[in-house]
């Protein structure tokens, strides 16, 4: 059986055949992983990459999930919790200098932003997302991580907007476009406040022939003029039969 476990929810494979009339076997599964529901996530749909959720045992679909030290509190039935994600948002931590400034365009309840305050000395990050549903879980995760009372000022910066305007409002050492769908849509407001010799995290998804091919030629085309260095190709995981999720790490000058 495929399931993904975040925070106290279990959450099994779109395509399992377990249905609410299961009761005995959902209530086994209950007990051997300490969780209080058990779900099935159908799809995520749309530019507020919202859920369709189906409750199969349970009363709950707001937990706490802690990864990497850090601590997310999300509703399954209204924001996206993507597992697979763990290492690139850890990287993405590790890779941050001290006295950055960072933006993540497409901050969710959090995903790098979180990890970035928790385990890096960046100076600032601006987190800007557009689901109401998402933002007000990056607000609790801001307080459940005491990010901003540590730092005694406003380290996270929340913003509630379309990050294709909001972005244009800010330079930045560091952006992170952690969207795959139509994500280099954004590339230009990224890439024009991105300060000279910054860092892009460039999301896509990608067919696996293209790989080394279609995200950079897409970050050349919008950088024109400025240098574009390619620091790294990530492979993130497979999105589809020969489509993978990647992340092009790319230095601006």
């Amino acid at each position: 059986m495929k399931y993904k476990k975040i925070g106290k929810i279990l959450i099994l494979d779109k395509n399992s055949p377990k249905t609410k009339e299961d009761k005995e076997y959902l209530e086994s599964l209950l007990k051997k992983y300490n969780v209080e529901s058990i779900v099935k996530v159908k799809s995520i749909s749309g530019q507020m990459r919202e859920p369709s959720l189906e409750v199969l045992i349970g009363d709950t679909t707001e937990t706490i999930h802690k990864e990497n030290g850090c601590y997310f509190k999300l509703d399954l039935s209204k924001v996206m919790w993507a597992k697979g994600n763990n290492n690139e948002r850890l990287r993405i931590a590790k890779l941050v200098d001290d006295g950055e400034v960072v933006c993540d365009m497409f901050a969710g309840i959090g995903y790098f932003t979180i990890p970035i305050a928790v385990l890096s000395k960046a100076k600032q990050i601006n987190a800007i997302e557009i689901n109401p549903n998402s933002y007000k879980y990056l607000l609790e995760n801001i307080k459940l991580n005491k990010i901003n009372d540590k730092a005694g000022y406003m380290r996270v910066n929340p913003i509630l907007g379309d990050c294709a305007n909001e972005i244009q409002n800010f330079r930045a050492d560091r952006i992170i476009m952690g969207y795959v769908k139509t994500t280099h849509h954004y590339l230009k407001p990224a890439i024009n406040s991105l300060k000279k010799g910054g860092i892009l995290h460039y999301h896509e998804t990608v067919p696996e022939k293209l790989i080394n091919t279609r995200p950079v030629e897409r970050i050349r085309e919008i950088a024109g003029s400025r240098k574009v260095t390619v620091l790294n190709i990530v492979k993130i995981k497979k999105y589809s039969p020969g489509v993978w999720h990647i992340v092009v790490d790319a230095k601006i000058d």
